[in-house]
């Protein structure tokens, strides 16, 4: 029976609580997308029970409502009308909910946001870094060398300039202009300042400073950190931004970025860092007390917190704390197996993250940087992995914790410092088995808390890649009712008659009634649905089908029939066809998120097409290279409708080879 657009619509509107309780709303290939007021006051079990919703989600402050392709546009008119409100598109719906979550949610999204895009750079050091480092310790003949030298240089480079790195991401986060944004980065580490890990050294009275309208500003670099130069790129945005729309637009073009730039480096130099920098040396003072405090109490707590000192980018000055130790008359480094049971708690944690994730993307990321942070280079896995979903951190940090403790205990002291992970076996030699035992406890308690308490978001996997639950994935986080698909004619075509499919691609004519037979869309490699890497897509929520993991960049249409949806990013079209047929060909997993990059689409909705006819093509080597998946869904999504719906192929096929019937 078809869906009753209007009723649909209607009855999701009183259920949500009518638009007191609205904010926005928009819609893609397959769901309605809503932002709420309040999602409690929201009776949800009634709400997917709706005839013509299939399932219910909430990801990211969105109310997600899967309806089903041709159809969720049919129904997301009639709210539009019910409701009185104006079409949204996904971002700004994705804007309003962003700003519905909590500040500290939405802190530790920006902090995301920003890390993303800069680590394959990070992962790279990372994992040279401690290589290079571990090699020379090894090897004390190549330390020396000409090879050491340059390998070092390349190795540590991303991190000497990191800053500029996270001034560039950051601006793109919010919005700034990204030249602007590298040039408070680049001020921030001038080779005129002194290099922060330098400062610990020195006596006060030895920092330079300026002298400025009555203000003294230290001549200090900011070489490693990451708070001060995201909270400098943000002012400077919010500067820019205000400039811009006060400054007379023929002067704008210079006024503006001289101002941003000269405004921001004063107040970045003046009052960003010298407080960053307060309260940096409290934390090291506490830190240098609380490793000796309590019979390993003190050392465990530094365990727990150690992560969290890598976010704020201070961990580095721990050099300093290690070095005084060294220094004293026959004195050992007893930080180092407290930084070293966090760091490869860290590591573990994002291990199991790597290894549990469905999502490509995730498993790319997160594997590699388990290892740098076996090596002693934890910022790829905390920023990239663990503080994004926040469990493995925390997870991470208890393992840390009790690691630390138990290498307190052992009295494990290294004869260097810099070095953790499994190069610190170079330098605790006379601590092996202890030191095993602490990577061991660290490792398997961080990893086995991970394993069980994090899950990945369904909404992550829109690639079997997962995503920052935070994009505008294809995915649900987690659904809260998977209602099968409700039936649906398409009228005028019932009753289609039989035709002949014409010889393509080199396969044989096959004579078949068009009322019955689906062609395979796309030449690839067909999967089970159950295999295509997407919760969604897998349960069978959005109908029965397969996914096929394309060969060619090429989508044709399986049947003669009208196309009834076209997404706005070009990575899926619905058609309609014989029989009844309502079927959903998307493209790739969380390629929404390309925004059309890649994707050219020669159809439009309402469309007639021939089958054979092309609708779309994309580009495989592209999405692959933003990390997604290119596997295709071939979903019918009225599959309930048909109880003699059968596969008739898997494995390898041509363009337009019979890929399954309908009686």
């Amino acid at each position: 029976m078809a869906v009753d657009y209007g009723k649909c619509a209607r009855e999701i509107y009183e259920t949500l609580g009518g638009k007191s309780n609205l904010v926005s709303a928009a819609h893609c290939a397959t769901r309605l997308r809503l932002v709420t007021v309040d999602n409690s006051k929201i009776d949800m079990k009634k709400l997917e029970n709706i005839d013509g919703v299939k399932g219910v989600f909430s990801n990211n402050g969105q109310l997600q409502l899967i309806i089903g392709t041709g159809t969720v546009n049919k129904v997301y008119e009639e709210f539009l009308k019910v409701s009185g409100m104006t079409a949204a598109t996904k971002e700004e719906v994705k804007a309003a909910a962003a700003a519905k979550q909590p500040l500290f949610k939405r802190m530790i999204k920006a902090l995301g946001d920003v890390f993303v895009p800069i680590l394959p750079a990070i992962v790279a050091s990372g994992l040279m870094m401690g290589l290079v480092e571990a090699l020379g310790k090894a090897i004390p003949a190549f330390a020396g060398s000409d090879w050491y030298g340059i390998l070092d240089l390349l190795a540590n480079t991303a991190f000497t300039f990191l800053p500029i790195l996270i001034a560039i991401s950051s601006s793109r986060v919010f919005g700034g202009n990204v030249f602007l944004g590298a040039v408070v980065g680049m001020v921030m580490i001038h080779p005129s300042l002194i290099n922060a890990w330098s400062v610990g050294s020195m006596d006060a009275a030895e920092i330079p400073v300026w002298n400025l309208f009555g203000f003294t500003i230290r001549q200090v670099g900011y070489q490693g950190h990451v708070i001060p130069v995201v909270i400098a790129v943000w002012l400077m945005c919010k500067i820019e931004q205000w400039l811009h729309k006060h400054v007379p637009e023929m002067i704008d073009l210079f006024v503006t970025p001289l101002c941003t730039v000269l405004v921001t480096s004063f107040i970045t130099l003046g009052v960003i860092g010298p407080v960053f920098s307060m309260a940096e040396n409290y934390v090291l003072d506490f830190a240098g007390w609380m490793i000796t405090f309590g019979h390993g109490i003190g050392a465990m707590i530094m365990g727990a917190l150690y992560p969290f000192t890598v976010v704020c980018g201070i961990h580095h000055m721990y050099n300093v704390i290690e070095a005084g130790m060294l220094a004293a008359e026959g004195g050992v480094n007893i930080w180092m197996p407290i930084a070293s049971a966090a760091n490869f708690a860290q590591g573990a944690a994002c291990l199991a993250v790597g290894l549990k994730a469905r999502s490509m993307k995730t498993k790319s990321v997160a594997i590699p940087s388990s290892l740098s942070a076996a090596l002693g280079i934890t910022e790829p896995a905390i920023f990239g992995v663990n503080l994004r979903f926040l469990k493995p951190l925390i997870c991470g940090s208890i393992g840390g914790a009790a690691g630390a403790l138990l290498g307190s205990l052992f009295q494990i002291g290294a004869t260097s410092y810099g070095v953790t992970g499994l190069p610190g076996f170079l330098i605790t030699l006379d601590h092996t088995v202890p030191y095993v035992i602490v990577l061991a406890v660290s490792f398997g308690i961080s990893f086995a808390l991970t394993w069980v308490t994090w899950k990945e978001d369904a909404a992550e996997t829109e690639t079997g890649n997962a995503k920052q639950g935070q994009q505008d994935a294809e995915s649900p986080q987690e659904l809260t009712g998977q209602k099968g698909a409700k039936s649906q004619e398409t009228p005028g075509q019932k009753g289609a008659k039989s035709q002949e499919t014409p010889e393509q691609t080199g396969t044989e004519t096959q004579a078949v009634t068009l009322e019955t037979a689906l062609f395979a869309p796309v030449k690839g490699n067909v999967i089970s649905r159950e295999e295509i890497p997407d919760a969604t897509f897998a349960s069978g929520v959005l109908g029965d089908g397969v996914g096929i993991e394309p060969e060619t960049a090429e989508v044709v249409a399986p049947f003669d029939g009208v196309i009834a949806s076209v997404t706005d990013t070009f990575h899926a079209v619905g058609i309609t066809g014989p029989a009844g047929m309502e079927l959903l060909i998307h493209v790739g997993i969380d390629t929404v998120n390309m925004n059309g990059d890649g994707f050219q689409v020669f159809v439009s909705e309402g469309e007639q097409v021939k089958a054979g006819q092309k609708l779309i093509v994309f580009d495989i080597d592209k999405i692959k290279a933003a990390g997604y998946s290119p596997t295709t869904a071939v979903l019918l999504t009225n599959s309930e409708d048909y109880p003699n719906f059968k596969i008739l192929k898997t494995g390898k096929t041509e363009q337009m080879e019979k890929l399954f019937t309908v009686e």
